[in-house]
C-alpha cells in the first residue's frame, strides 16, 4: 500500500496495488463527493481517490504521505 498527496489539487490517492498501469483501472465508483474508489477488470480494488483529502484525512497522514 502506498499513499501519495498532491498539495495543489489537494487529493491523495491510496494505491492498494501498486504500481497502476495505465488503463488499468476499467470500474469506477464514487462513494460520495470525497471518495472514489478503482477496480480492475475483475472486480478487484486497486486504489482509493480521496478529494480534499485535508478536511477527509488526519494532517499527520498527510504529512508522511509521499507528495507529488
Amino acid at each position: 500500500m502506498k499513499l501519495e498527496y498532491d498539495k495543489e489539487v489537494d487529493a491523495a490517492y491510496i494505491y492498494l496495488d501498486q504500481p497502476l498501469k495505465e488503463g488499468e483501472a476499467k470500474k469506477t465508483i464514487e462513494l460520495n463527493e470525497n471518495i472514489i474508489l478503482d477496480f480492475d477488470d475483475k472486480g478487484k480494488l486497486l486504489g482509493v481517490e480521496i478529494l480534499n483529502a485535508t478536511k477527509v484525512l488526519n494532517k499527520k497522514v498527510l504529512l508522511e504521505a509521499q507528495c507529488s
